[in-house]
């Protein structure tokens, strides 16, 4: 089956006979798609689509093996090493299972000690810059706190929220992004000391609002777009008492 997927990438990457578009391809130009896909995966399952699931979960495979043939291409690794990289990995990490050790240590543990001897020795290195901005800000952030900087309960978080909330109120025009993110960021840190994960959340937060939204829509018509704002407000709590009631 494999072999099948790996046969179809390399002709469409060969130089005489192949696709153009795939041919001209990099790490770089196909990474935006690779996120996507990953994206479309988590939507399915949002979803509970078992087919799209299979389907999605196909494309994100052939993510894999596009970025595999490239290496291949240049010589620095194959498919067979991502999946021989990995397994070590899984075996490495899980020693209560595949070794001796009686129970295993913390996976964070475990990868803060792959990470020795690696030139960056920061307690933040390894957090991948392309991971969503959120998930970001809380993986930054439990990393600190290993090291002891951090609130010791959620008031302290909460608090920070109110102190951001000024700053981007007073903040000057060329400041005023950096001021949003700073605010953004205490949220998340308000949202990990509540035990809440805010890309969950926001998700969450988008779908309600999406959900209700499409109601007002329904509920106006051709109508909605001319509405005063107070109407659309109307529209919106109406919306809110129905799936109340639901």
């Amino acid at each position: 089956m494999t072999a099948r997927l790996l046969a179809i990438m390399a002709r469409l990457r060969d130089k005489d006979r192949g696709c153009d578009w795939d041919i001209a391809q990099t790490w770089a130009t196909i990474a935006p798609y690779t996120i996507e896909e990953a994206y479309e995966v988590a939507d399915a399952i949002a979803r509970d689509d078992a087919a799209d699931i299979k389907d999605e979960l196909g494309d994100l495979l052939l993510q894999v093996v596009f970025h595999s043939r490239i290496a291949e291409e240049a010589g620095v690794f194959t498919f067979a090493d991502v999946v021989d990289a990995i397994s070590d990995k899984m075996e490495r990490r899980h020693p209560h299972i595949f070794g001796n050790a009686a129970q295993s240590p913390g996976w964070e543990e475990l990868k803060a000690a792959e990470r020795q001897g690696d030139a960056d020795d920061s307690a933040l290195a390894g957090v991948a810059l392309g991971l969503p901005a959120l998930a970001r800000a809380e993986k930054l952030q439990k990393r600190a706190a290993r090291t002891g900087f951090d609130w010791p309960d959620a008031d302290g978080s909460r608090a920070k929220i109110f102190e951001e909330i000024d700053e981007v109120a007073s903040a000057p025009p060329a400041e005023l992004t950096e001021e949003v993110g700073d605010l953004l960021f205490s949220v998340v840190n308000w949202a990990r000391h509540l035990g809440v994960d805010p890309e969950t959340a926001l998700r969450a937060g988008n779908a309600k609002f999406e959900r209700r939204f499409r109601a007002m829509e329904r509920q106006a018509g051709s109508a909605f777009p001319a509405l005063s704002l107070a109407d659309k407000e109307a529209l919106w709590l109406e919306a809110k008492r129905s799936e109340a009631i639901r």
